[in-house]
């Protein structure tokens, strides 16, 4: 399967405890911190329920 890359660009202050898990699971730690992760629907949609606050790099 093809990896993306996710980026966080926004902080967790102020937003829902099930966004902030979403965050966590992805394993992004802090602003401007990078991840690659397998492409797939599972987390595409973690990536959709918090796509405001990532950038995805493909």
């Amino acid at each position: 399967m093809a990896k993306i890359k996710i980026k966080q660009t926004k902080g967790l202050s102020g937003r829902t405890p099930n966004q902030v898990k979403n965050i966590e699971a992805l394993g992004l730690r802090k602003i401007g911190h990078v991840v690659e992760k397998e492409d797939s629907p599972h987390i595409r949609g973690m990536i959709k329920k918090v796509e405001h606050m990532v950038e995805v790099i493909e």
